[in-house]
């Protein structure tokens, strides 16, 4: 009898490599995803505005990296005592203008960067509702906690989200011609807009996305969102908020996105050998068997430094060698 429904995971038509470079944007889920994939020596550029929702403001910051857009203080504005970026998460946000204004322009640089170089971008897409600011007319990344009254709030059409993307689309591949696209939707349920309009949203993300890489030979789909609401469908895999998934639901997406990412996986498993053995507390450090089983993996660490020099494994060795006596 079975009693959850599973479906395979279409491996990528081109496999990830630890020497590409990567940039993910959009959610709090491709911060989750970014976060493993750094932690298992990928060089990923996570968010560089931050987190961020809708598809709109995604666009947005994808255009402003082509751009090499600088920002100045006419970019921010003050509520209480903090300054902030409509543009940007919280994160940036701070009592200094200079400090807010230089943090946003050092993350500026990179992404363009980043993006003239990438061999993938993942965008992750949360949410099909933007926020107007009734103002000026413009979208924003994040309301920074401004009263719901100076914002319009708009469901994006599916035919909206289709023209925005396709637009940076053409603009990104005529500036790099080798990044491949893969979008994820987000299982992050959205209830504060209410449940309905959450599956609305969702279907509207979906229908869009799928539209694009129909149309494009070098957009791909993985399916985090179906793996979490459909496959796993429980809500013991989610946080006490019953919107988050939880550690075992994203540690359940990993694993499928590196099965199909990675078909030849011999550098991750080592790699994930070395951090379990960098992360384990031994009741004696100063043993025998502990200091063998330090040595040991030091020289494990030399041995992949001197096979592949490019992956950042200074720390790791670090790590190890700072437990020898």
């Amino acid at each position: 009898m079975n009693f959850r429904l599973t479906f395979p995971v279409t491996p990528f038509s081109a496999p990830l490599q630890y020497s590409d470079r990567l940039l993910l944007m959009g959610s709090c889920f491709a911060e989750e995803i970014g976060a493993r994939l750094q932690e298992h020596y990928f060089d990923a550029l996570v968010n560089p505005h931050g987190i961020l929702y809708n598809p709109i403001s995604i666009i947005q910051s994808i255009h402003s990296y082509l751009d090499n857009k600088v920002y100045t203080h006419d970019d921010l504005f003050q509520q209480g005592d903090l300054w902030h970026s409509w543009d940007h998460h919280s994160r940036f946000s701070g009592l200094n203008p200079d400090e807010v204004v230089a943090g946003i322009n050092a993350q500026q640089a990179l992404a363009a960067k980043r993006l003239e170089e990438a061999d993938w971008l993942m965008i992750t897409l949360g949410s099909a509702h933007t926020y107007t600011l009734q103002e000026t007319g413009k979208v924003v990344g994040n309301c920074h906690k401004v009263p719901a009254s100076a914002f319009y709030k708009k469901m994006l059409t599916a035919q909206d989200i289709i023209s925005a993307i396709d637009n940076a689309m053409h603009r990104l591949f005529f500036r790099n011609r080798k990044v491949k696209i893969l979008f994820t939707i987000s299982p992050v349920r959205y209830v504060r807009d209410g449940v309905v309009e959450n599956n609305l949203s969702k279907a509207i993300l979906l229908q869009a996305v799928h539209h694009m890489v129909n149309k494009f030979d070098r957009l791909f789909y993985f399916p985090a969102y179906e793996l979490v609401v459909d496959d796993l469908r429980d809500y013991r895999f989610y946080k006490e908020d019953l919107v988050h998934p939880n550690e075992m639901a994203i540690d359940y997406v990993w694993e499928h996105f590196i099965n199909a990412g990675l078909p030849d996986k011999n550098l991750f498993n080592q790699l994930t050998e070395l951090n379990r053995a960098a992360a384990h507390r031994p009741f004696n450090p100063a043993s025998a068997q502990h200091q063998q089983f330090v040595q040991n993996y030091i020289n494990k660490v030399k041995q992949l430094m001197q096979q592949y020099p490019d992956l950042p494994l200074g720390d790791l060795l670090k790590k190890f060698t700072t437990q020898l006596k």
